[in-house]
């Protein structure tokens, strides 16, 4: 076949080959190749190896120093040649990200014992970066030649370099366990790792005592490892954190700075800050301590300055003659950094795969880890000694018959090989001998060279025997294992730097406060006010009542709630969040206050409004609650699922665009619901049609409200009758009975015959009839009245006139609070201020 033939028969290959198509589904494309980059970075890039406490890229720097020799004992070397030689050989990725690792493993604020010995500027405690790569050196610290110790004598594995062109270690032999005395910070896809640094002396304790008793407990252990130790020391508040996070892989724990109190010489104090917790950005805390002085939520200090310097750090806060320092450093404690939360989350890899490890796990993983290096370096110890040993057995002989073989050397015409068998055959020699013999320098041959030799046998036979007693022996591996870290501690150890403060410090300023009955009600103008339920003494019937609230003119109270100020309190607004707070975290008014904007306590954004509050107690009889939208979309959701609230809020139902939260109801699971539009139509269901749903979950269809929108909820288990109002005056009870039971997302039946006089509908509430309705309208006329007063007609009625309103007025919406007594003939309120025996709970049904 000629040249152009095949050419043309390869080039037919190759068109076939690339126009073959394979369908693939982009799901599972995504799903597998996603898979593989998450485990790519878990594993290459984020999270530590248990065995060493390194990520690849610290392994590879401590590598890359070693194989260039820039050791302790040798000169600073530029950082830029190691950050090259790094990505060159071992690392192929940004020359930034190594020299970043590189300069948090000499700072001496991030490591509690830094691996490389930096010289230059590498950055500050004030977040400063470290000088360019290019005016920096650096070189191993002495406790980082521990990580490589043996590393040349086959205690661990390596792997091929990313371009075949060398072999690098898969992991350190790391005489120390680096991974509890440094800890590590990643963050991986999907998961992310936070493990603190401790103290090498308690570590090692740890360490022999898990030796000494594989099933002692987590308290027990404590007690040689009290809780992490940090660089910048700080002080620790409690243990419960500590042990959670050592019992399960994960805790959380309170630091703060340390300080001492100094009187000055005009009779005033200062506070001098000098450790801060781990972590913290001391220029930026500081700026924040300067804000809150500014903004005078810490009052009576006169001065702040920042005066660290070389020697540590010094934050000096000057108070006023009379002011209370314990007061100001809790406040100060609270608002700034110098109080902060540290959470633990030990994750690192074992066997390769990521792991929630408990303190116990870790040691044990470090301990195998040492078992298996003392092991292989052993092995690799008696391999070379009984090769020594074979040559000098040959040596020996080489001695014994001395004369003979310098005779048979010179005598030879033949070269090395056969000399060699010529050796091998007289004297029972082996190749590898023979060569050894030949080898050696004519003064090894003399008498006193022979001594040496026989020293030198018997010293390897002694070996030998040792070796092999310690890889038959675990009990002696692991003395060597004790022997080392007892070695490591006398010559690195030093005193614990973070102070662990004994006492209940998980105690929140909730268990300070007293129990007490507390009334909080909402205006519609959004001011929030909190009363002892106490101010309001009871009074015989008919009584006038004490005024509760000041209000702005056309303003009125939209909630009023009884509560224990140890209840929490679910704040449900129209956009469809919920915020939780506990009642004692709302200040107490006067009586006669008019309260404080509610903006003040929730992170409401622009047209924001709340819609309901809810007392929140898990033990009620309630066990779920219903949400309803203005266009007629309703969810249950489990009270459960609001467990967790905090105060930034969540979402509690995703509200359609358009749509808001109108109404909040608490449901037993097993009752019938009422919804009613603006156009006079109702609709009645079982609570059951509307399955369960997540926090987060939109809802169903509730009602058709041909083009309305929602005016009220009501449920069976809130009376037998419901209240429904217009919004020119017009009202009437019904029967529940009366409204058929349907599906939800019908149109329902007529529950009151709306017209041009009467206007759209505006209120729709169940009702027993033993309460008083309060009906409020757009200029802020209010009337109160008993609903006795008002018969139960049929629904296809209109009712009849309840309110009298003067011309361009309006009903704006309908409360009910308990009946009293009305001590005149006129039922008309002209102004806002409610007359009650007790107060209790006003729930809103309106906007």
């Amino acid at each position: 076949m000629s040249e152009s033939e095949i050419k043309t028969s390869e080039n037919v290959e190759e068109e076939e080959r690339f126009d073959v198509v394979e369908d693939i589904e982009i799901c599972k494309e995504m799903r597998e190749s996603f898979l593989d980059y998450s485990m790519s970075v878990i594993v290459q890039r984020a999270l530590p190896d248990v065995r060493d406490g390194l990520k690849p890229v610290h392994r590879r720097i401590l590598y890359a120093m070693s194989t260039l020799n820039i050791t302790p004992q040798s000169a600073h070397k530029k950082s830029a040649r190691i950050v090259g030689d790094v990505i060159g050989k071992y690392h192929p990725h940004g020359d930034t990200a190594v020299y970043e690792a590189m300069v948090r493993m000499a700072q001496d604020f991030s490591y509690r014992y830094p691996l490389v010995d930096g010289h230059g500027n590498f950055g500050s405690l004030d977040g400063d970066g470290a000088a360019a790569q290019r005016y920096t050196e650096a070189r191993m610290s002495k406790i980082s030649m521990e990580m490589i110790a043996d590393l040349n004598k086959d205690t661990v594995n390596f792997a091929e370099t990313y371009d075949s062109d060398g072999k690098e270690p898969v992991v350190l032999p790391s005489r120390i366990p680096n991974l509890l005395l440094n800890g590590a910070v990643g963050i991986a896809v999907g998961m992310a790792t936070n493990i603190p640094p401790h103290n090498l002396n308690e570590v090692v304790d740890a360490i022999k005592a898990v030796m000494n008793d594989e099933n002692i407990s987590v308290p027990e252990l404590m007690e040689y490892l009290p809780g992490p130790d940090f660089p910048t020391g700080g002080i620790i508040l409690g243990r419960k954190g500590i042990r959670e996070a050592y019992e399960t892989g994960r805790g959380s724990i309170t630091v703060r700075a340390k300080y001492r109190i100094e009187d000055m010489p005009n009779g005033k104090k200062r506070v001098v800050y000098y450790e801060i917790p781990f972590g913290v950005n001391k220029m930026k805390m500081y700026e924040k301590m300067a804000e809150v002085i500014r903004d005078k939520k810490v009052q009576g200090v006169t001065y702040l300055n920042d005066e660290s310097n070389r020697e540590g750090v010094r934050i000096v806060m000057e108070l006023k003659k009379d002011a209370q320092e314990e007061v100001i450093i809790n406040q100060m404690f609270r608002e700034t950094q110098l109080q902060s939360t540290f959470g633990i989350n030990m994750l690192a890899l074992e066997n390769g795969r990521p792991k929630q490890l408990n303190i116990h796990e870790m040691i044990t993983d470090y301990i195998n880890h040492q078992i298996e290096v003392i092991t292989r370096r052993t092995r690799f110890d008696l391999r070379k000694a009984e090769e020594r040993l074979h040559i000098v057995e040959g040596l020996r002989i080489a001695h014994d018959f001395l004369d003979e073989l310098i005779a048979l050397i010179r005598s030879s015409r033949k070269d090395e090989a056969g000399l060699v068998a010529d050796m091998n055959e007289r004297f029972g020699l082996d190749v590898i001998q023979s060569k050894a013999i030949l080898a050696m320098q004519i003064r090894r041959l003399s008498g006193l060279e022979r001594e040496k030799i026989e020293n030198e046998y018997n010293q390897l036979l002694e070996s030998i025997k040792d070796f092999k007693d310690i890889l038959a022996n675990r009990e002696r591996v692991l003395n060597i294992i004790r022997e080392n870290l007892d070695d490591i501690k006398q010559r690195y150890g030093d005193e614990r730097r973070t102070e662990i403060m004994e006492g209940n410090f998980d105690v929140i300023d909730e268990d300070l406060i007293p129990q007490e009955d507390i009334i909080m009600t909402l205006t519609h103008s959004g001011y929030l006010k909190t009363t002892p339920t106490s101010t309001y003494h009871t009074q015989n019937r008919g009584g006038k009542g004490i005024r509760s609230i000041s209000l702005n003119d056309e303003d009125f109270i939209d909630f009023m709630v009884g509560l224990s100020n140890h209840d929490y309190l679910l704040f449900f607004t129209n956009e469809g969040r919920v915020y939780r707070m506990k009642g004692f975290q709302f200040p107490i008014s006067s009586r006669t206050a008019k309260g404080t904007p509610i903006i003040n306590f929730l992170p409401l954004q622009n047209g924001e409004k709340v819609e309901a509050i809810l007392p929140y107690n898990p033990e009620e009889e309630a066990k779920s609650l219903l949400f309803v939208t203005r266009n007629g979309i309703v969810k249950r959701t489990l009270m459960s699922e609001f467990k967790n609230i905090n105060r930034t809020g969540k979402v509690a139902i995703s509200l359609n665009e358009g749509d808001t939260l109108a109404f909040v109801r608490r449901t037993t699971g097993d009752e019938e619901i009422l919804i009613a539009g603006d156009r006079g139509n109702a609709v009645r269901f079982k609570e059951s049609a509307v399955r369960l749903m997540g926090r987060t979950a939109t809802g169903v269809r509730g009602i058709d409200l041909m083009g309305g929108k929602v005016v009220g909820v009501a449920s069976s288990s809130m009376g037998e009758t419901v209240m429904s109002l217009t919004e020119k005056g017009y009202g009437k009870r019904s029967l529940i009975s009366d409204y058929r039971l349907t599906d939800r997302g019908t149109r329902g039946v007529k529950t009151i015959v709306t017209s041009e006089e009467t206007g759209p509908i505006v209120a729709f509430r169940a009702v027993s009839g033993d309460e008083d309705a309060l009906i409020v309208t757009e200029t802020g006329q209010m009337i109160r009245f008993h609903l006795q007063n008002v018969k139960i007609q049929g629904r296809t009625t209109r009712g009849v006139r309840v309110i009298r309103l003067a011309e361009g007025d309006k009903v704006l919406r309908l409360a009910l609070t308990d009946h009293e007594e009305s001590t005149t003939n006129d039922d008309l309120i002209e102004n806002t201020e409610i007359d009650t025996d007790t107060i209790e709970e006003i729930i809103d049904d309106q906007e």
